[in-house]
């Protein structure tokens, strides 16, 4: 069932009838007053109600003042039980010239119109929130859109309406409450008195209802629009901004003279913006502090980047695609590598991260995502603007996608030079994907390849086109459940602890300038999210091994706020594994089309174990890698050590295998030790699986020749530990 709220004469008996007609119980609220609120008769509200009933709806009067909107709501929940739409659409006029209206005036259509529909709206709140629907309809007007004469009172009113409704349709998305404003141009006892009669004739408020019925209805997922409606026409309405100029340069005073000389781009809607909510207005505004901040610091050309940046999209592919940007270099050694992994959350709580973070560990070294760093100084030192045909505002650059490759391990410490190209220019129409290809090298050796792709807000519209063969493109997941699930939560100061790896964007850090950007707090960078991510993957598939790590490839979502958890799922596909990252919270995706590449088969998970080499001890193995997973730190306190496996077939060496019951809480990986092995066997596949299944004495199978033993023959008896209850192998 459905309740409403509406006047009892013009639009609100229409919405009243209409409503009624489809089936909702309906409460109509009418003091009938006259149109400047002197007056009260419940005559109105009743005649509407009798016309319901009469075609066999139901209908209840109320007669409060809107004013009174708890006894009004009252009404609809003693009547019905619950209330589902509010139509706020109570008003009166008083016009007078602005010179000439008293506080009267001025007081007494806030309240009605403004108040009114704040104080229903609020009564009926808690019940739409509880009951997890509502639609509400702001009725605003074309004299707050625009203004008009003599309705000073009247316009501030009907576009606070609009700013309600904004806020409204933000504060109830998660709960399926909808609020919406509409701004009729219809024939009723507000309009008979300023319109002639023939044209107030062709205005009726049958050809309103029909949207006010659409915008409440439970399949309608419009939410924060504002319309203009009236003799069967329809339209929706947004805000345009022009692309704006940048007249501030850093530590030089603004004047009002740099205003005036390029007001006419100031004022340029060619190109315009559309920005939809207040984290797009502020976007760029965040952008363009971000630049100025830059501008001596990392070799931003401030001419160069305020010239373009007042260009809007002048953007011609043919001049661009192929350019090369300066080359840059990075120098680093341990202390990078070890604070970028505590950037991306790594942990000494964790004794397998203490490889990424202890220089002095045997197996010391650099997390593979550490590949996007040195390639980043050719996006960051403001390179782009130097590069014809990028006539781009760098106030509204955002990163889009992230695709990295490696060649080799990168090394913990040297120094790497970056050589960046702009591979494609894409016209998406709403915007320009800017591809920025960048190889790193050490010498003349290849480490590793990034692709940046950019977007770049309204500047699309130049003819180009909307994809490349040279994009590395996101892959959806598989349709079903993941085959792993990793929760890790960030700490309060990760982004001040992940800037210092290289992003000093004080988006990250300033919380007045977050706040710019529309945030409540300062946000996570999204290649902090992505450090995260792989990490959880290369645990969970390789072992923490890096040589095992080929490429990752990410879409950026939405952002995180340092804090917050990120819950990484992940589904294996051969040597791929899809992943999704969300933050937990909120459940909101944040990484999304994407995947990490690995070389080789990983015994961690039995997915990936490939029967390809036809062993059956690959299946042995998968299950003992399930054991440790359950109870890995039981082991490591029984057994202390680490055995290494080598499976033969045909003579011939097949697969090897370490079994890592020492350190952490224990581990199983294909491929050798890094280490030395405290013992190390060596097995036939087929008398493998014979040991494993009773047929064969482990002992006489050493005496005989068929099991060989390096290293501390005393521990192999350990093994009984991991090999009892063979059935379940």
């Amino acid at each position: 069932m459905q309740q409403r709220h509406s006047s009892a004469a013009g639009l609100g008996r229409e919405y009243a009838l209409a409503f009624a007609e489809r089936g909702a119980s309906v409460i109509v609220n009418d003091l009938g007053a006259d149109t400047k609120g002197g007056g009260k008769s419940s005559a109105a509200a009743d005649k509407v109600v009798e016309e319901i009933r009469a075609k066999g709806g139901k209908a209840v009067a109320n007669y409060d003042s809107v004013e009174d909107g708890e006894k009004l709501i009252q009404t609809a929940l003693d009547a019905f039980g619950r209330i589902d739409v509010v139509v706020n659409n109570a008003g009166i006029l008083r016009d007078r010239s602005f010179a000439r209206t008293s506080d009267l005036d001025w007081d007494l259509i806030q309240r009605v119109h403004l108040r009114g529909s704040f104080l229903v709206t609020r009564a009926a709140w808690n019940h739409m929130k509880n009951q997890k629907f509502g639609r509400i309809i702001m009725t605003a007007s074309a004299a707050g859109i625009y203004g008009n004469f003599g309705q000073a009172n009247y316009s501030a009113a009907k576009l606070g309406l609009l700013g309600l409704a904004n806020t409204l349709a933000i504060e109830g998305r998660k709960y399926n409450i909808h609020c919406n404003t509409i701004a009729p141009v219809a024939g009723s006892r507000l309009t008979e008195t300023v319109m002639p009669p023939d044209l107030v004739a062709s205005l009726k408020p049958e050809y309103v209802a029909p949207l006010v019925l659409w915008l409440c209805h439970e399949q309608c997922q419009e939410n924060g629009g504002l319309f203009e409606v009236g003799a069967g026409w329809i339209g929706k309405l947004r805000w345009e901004r022009t692309q704006g100029y940048i007249v501030r340069q850093k530590n030089q005073s603004m004047k009002p003279e740099s205003i005036r000389d390029h007001w006419e781009k100031i004022c340029d809607f060619t190109d315009a913006t559309k920005p939809a909510n207040i984290q797009e207005s502020l976007q760029s505004m965040v952008s363009v502090l971000s630049q100025v901040e830059s501008q001596g610091d990392v070799g931003v050309n401030p001419a160069a980047a305020a010239a373009s940046a007042g260009l809007g999209s002048g953007i011609d592919p043919t001049k661009a695609v192929g350019q090369k940007l300066p080359p840059t270099t990075f120098s680093f050694n341990h202390t990078q590598c070890i604070l970028y992994a505590l950037g991306v959350g790594m942990s000494t709580k964790d004794p397998d991260h203490l490889r990424f973070l202890y220089e002095g560990h045997p197996d010391f070294s650099c997390l593979p995502t550490f590949g996007v760093i040195p390639s980043q100084a050719a996006m960051m030192d403001g390179g782009l603007s130097s590069v014809p045909g990028l006539n781009i505002d760098f106030t509204q650059v955002l990163h889009g996608e992230q695709y990295l490759e490696l060649y080799k391990p990168l090394p913990t410490s040297g120094k790497l030079t970056s050589e960046a190209t702009i591979a494609d220019v894409l016209d998406k129409g709403s915007g320009a994907v800017i591809l920025l290809d960048v190889n790193t090298y050490s010498g003349n050796e290849l480490v590793c390849y990034n692709q940046f792709s950019v977007f770049v807000v309204g500047a699309g519209g130049f003819g180009g086109k909307r994809s490349s063969e040279k994009a590395k493109p996101p892959v959806p997941p598989p349709k079903r459940s993941p085959d792993a699930v990793v929760i890790d939560s960030t700490t309060r100061d990760q982004a001040a602890l992940y800037r210092l790896s290289g992003d000093w964007n004080p988006l990250h850090i300033d919380p007045s300038f977050a706040a710019m950007g529309g945030f409540k707090a300062p946000i996570l960078h999204g290649l902090c999210s992505f450090g995260f991510a792989a990490r959880h993957v290369l645990k969970q598939f390789a072992d923490n091994d890096p040589s095992r790590f080929k490429a990752i490839k990410v879409r950026f979502v939405k952002p995180v706020m340092p804090g917050q958890s990120l819950q990484t799922e992940m589904w294996k596909e051969g040597n791929r594994v899809h992943i999704q990252c969300k933050v937990k919270e909120t459940d909101a995706v944040v990484l999304a089309g994407a995947y990490v590449d690995l070389h080789g088969a990983s015994g961690a998970s039995p997915e990936n174990l490939s029967q390809g080499g036809g062993l059956q001890s690959e299946l042995v193995f998968a299950e003992i890698g399930r054991r440790i997973k359950d109870v890995g730190s039981e082991l490591v306190k029984k057994v202390n050590a680490v055995f290494g496996w080598e499976i033969t077939k045909d003579g011939k060496k097949a697969a090897q295998w370490t079994i890592d019951l020492k350190s952490g809480s224990g581990s199983l990986h294909k491929g050798p030790y890094g280490g030395k092995a405290d013992v190390t066997m060596t097995v036939s596949d087929e008398d493998f699986m014979e040991v494993v299944q009773g047929k064969l004495n482990p002992q006489k199978a050493f005496f005989s020749g068929k099991l060989k033993v390096r290293g501390n023959i005393m521990l192999s008896q350990k093994l009984e530990v991991i090999l009892k209850d063979y059935a379940k192998l």
